[in-house]
């Protein structure tokens, strides 16, 4: 597979810098020489890994293998999109995405996620790590996402146990420390921007 690839064809980056076309509609990777991808590693199953096609996409999935899929720091345990510049770590080799026809945007809106119940929080799918504040702070903004919220509902929210005594310089200082973490450039806000004189507002987008 030394060939470049052709424009509209996904392919891998391994750590040696050799590409690898995702052509075929099933891709398989493992450490057997019947796999369309064939990694020489023990830390490799025999069948650890494949990229199904469906339409325009690809789609990774872990085999069961013993050492894990991971895509983007996160072990893959069901099905998941690849999107161009994911890392995909196949037991201890790294595979970089790469998808050529991907619509390139000038400014990109970031993608949030929001996992209440699992405690999880991504953007543009990799997951952050929050204090508990900057968690809660999230949490009720997602609630009220697309709403403005003011200072002292923000306060009544997130430190209930305060009460009256949260001062305005504790929001702006947990606002400022939430949009260093899920902005892409937090000086120019594209998820929680500030309503001059009213208070907060967390757009996602759908």
């Amino acid at each position: 597979m030394m060939e470049s690839p052709s424009r509209a064809c996904p392919y891998f980056t391994d750590p040696t810098g050799r590409e690898h076309l995702l052509e075929q509609d099933l891709v398989t990777l493992g450490r057997a020489i019947e796999n369309s991808i064939v990694i020489t590693s023990k830390r490799i199953s025999r069948a650890h890994a494949q990229i199904r096609r469906e339409g325009w996409r690809r789609i990774l999935e872990d085999l069961g293998s013993a050492n894990g899929t991971f895509c983007n720091d996160e072990r893959v345990l069901t099905p998941v999109e690849l999107h161009d510049g994911d890392r995909v770590l196949v037991g201890d080799v790294l595979l970089l995405y790469h998808d050529p026809d991907t619509t390139l945007c000038e400014s990109r809106f970031p993608e949030l996620e929001v996992d209440v119940a699992a405690g999880i929080v991504r953007v543009n799918r990799e997951a952050i790590t929050l204090s508990p504040k900057e968690f809660e702070l999230l949490i009720y903004l997602h609630a009220q996402r697309g709403q403005i919220c003011s200072k002292d509902e923000i306060a009544r929210a997130v430190w209930p146990e305060y009460q009256d005594s949260v001062y305005d310089y504790q929001i702006e200082n947990l606002i400022r420390r939430l949009r260093a973490k899920i902005e892409t450039d937090p000086g120019n806000p594209q998820l929680l921007l500030t309503m001059r004189g009213l208070g907060y507002k967390l757009l996602m987008r759908e």
